[in-house]
């Protein structure tokens, strides 16, 4: 399986992980083999299947499934190495040498995402603390697995200053989800990301994506954050409708609360 996924690719583009702004990231091109990102892209569902959980609300429009059982083959046996703890080590030996990161099996909040048009997702701080590992998130892996997308139809990833634990800073830097290209970011350090502009893509395109998260032994003064803590756009900054919104989606301990609430701004 080793062979799958081009190894030397990250560890050409691992020297700069660290010192990558605005918080330690990798861009990384070609990460699958060509054949393998093929049968990924050809293996998502349809957007109307019945798989999809989905987010409908004005800080968050997509569809996302994390469900072993809906994997096709070659979507299984990716994900089984992506959260095998050989994996898991490698990517530590590669990025950090001295943390020990831990795989997350049940791919909380990872699997399979996929945007239409008008899709969207406010800039925000990733949960801090699995809610039932107990552990804490530390690195995101997405690979982009739309061979067709077009660069004039946005969805590009968005990495913001961190300045504050409270709000995001300036928008640093924009990654364009190019088939086949991998994003790999720390979370630990006020990582705002996001794709707040809705994607303008035709009837028929998606951005469809892949994730999977590590995690690491909590550090001392950890924040317990367990839910998402997404930030306003400019244009949604006094709307108290959307505060609360913000508010519930960050401390609800039932998030379908707030999947399917409709988007009554647009």
């Amino acid at each position: 399986m080793e062979k799958l996924i081009n190894i030397s690719s990250i560890q050409k583009s691992a020297s700069n992980y660290l010192k990558n702004q605005p918080f330690p990231h990798i861009v990384v091109d070609n990460f699958f083999d060509e054949s393998i990102a093929r049968k990924l892209e050809l293996d998502f569902p349809d957007f109307d299947a019945d798989v999809w959980h989905g987010y409908n609300n004005p800080i968050e429009v997509k569809k996302l499934c994390n469900s072993w059982n809906a994997f096709p083959s070659q979507t299984f046996k990716i994900f089984s190495y992506l959260v095998s703890n050989k994996f898991a080590e490698e990517l530590s030996n590669i990025l950090y040498k001295s943390c020990i990161l831990y795989p997350d099996p049940g791919l909380h909040g990872g699997g399979w995402h996929i945007h239409k048009s008008g899709g969207k997702l406010n800039t925000h701080l990733d949960y801090s603390i699995h809610p039932k590992l107990r552990l804490q998130r530390k690195l995101n892996l997405i690979v982009f697995l739309n061979s067709s997308w077009s660069e004039e139809w946005g969805g590009k990833l968005g990495l913001w200053s961190n300045e504050s634990p409270d709000a995001p800073g300036v928008l640093v830097k924009e990654i364009s989800p190019k088939f086949n290209r991998a994003v790999i970011f720390d979370t630990t350090m006020n990582s705002w990301h996001g794709l707040p502009d809705p994607i303008q893509c035709p009837d028929g395109q998606y951005r469809k994506s892949i994730a999977v998260y590590y995690l690491v032994e909590p550090t001392q003064n950890v924040s317990d954050r367990e839910k998402a803590l997404f930030a306003p756009t400019d244009k949604q900054r006094d709307n108290k409708e959307i505060l609360e919104l913000i508010a519930k989606r960050a401390t609800s301990e039932t998030a379908s609360q707030v999947y399917e609430v409709s988007d009554d701004s647009k």
